[in-house]
């Protein structure tokens, strides 16, 4: 069991670490994958499926550099500390919300949108903007960096 609670077996421990980058490029990555871990494709996705639900995976699913396709923005939102848990429930409802994070600053809620289109971008920001009666701070890149957000989990402690 780790910190959280969570108990992954090592086949869960192995798929969260050794495939957080390289999804392999073929109609059937998943089988693939299974290939490489000794079981079958339906367990592989049956696995994913059931890290999701318990909250030790969010996305599974390319990233593509901001702006080449489609349109991309870091959002920022001053959320009152009490109304934070249901803003970000409001904001992460958006399949356009890649994720969202808490800091501490006035600016506490952060989130990036990606869209099809400008126009679309825009229309979420206003959304959420309209259903938080928040303001949304529109941070679009002006250079980009790669930041490479993989790295190794330490299972250390933690029980299979």
């Amino acid at each position: 069991m780790n910190a959280s609670g969570i108990e992954l077996s090592d086949l869960e421990r192995r798929l969260l670490n050794d495939y957080q980058r390289g999804l392999p490029l073929e109609p059937r990555p998943f089988a693939r994958i299974a290939a490489e871990l000794g079981v079958g494709e339906d367990e592989v996705l049956d696995m994913l499926r059931g890290l999701e639900a318990i909250g030790a995976l969010s996305r599974v699913g390319a990233v593509f550099a901001p702006n080449r396709v489609g349109a991309s923005t870091l959002a920022a939102m001053a959320v009152p500390p009490g109304d934070l848990e249901r803003v970000a429930a409001l904001v992460s409802a958006y399949p356009e919300v890649n994720h969202n994070y808490e800091r501490e600053h006035d600016y506490n809620l952060w989130f990036v949108i990606t869209a099809a289109d400008r126009r679309r971008l825009d229309a979420v920001v206003d959304e959420i903007a309209g259903i938080t009666g928040l303001e949304v701070l529109d941070l679009p890149m002006l250079a980009d960096y790669h930041i490479d957000l993989a790295f190794d989990l330490d299972w250390s402690g933690a029980d299979a």
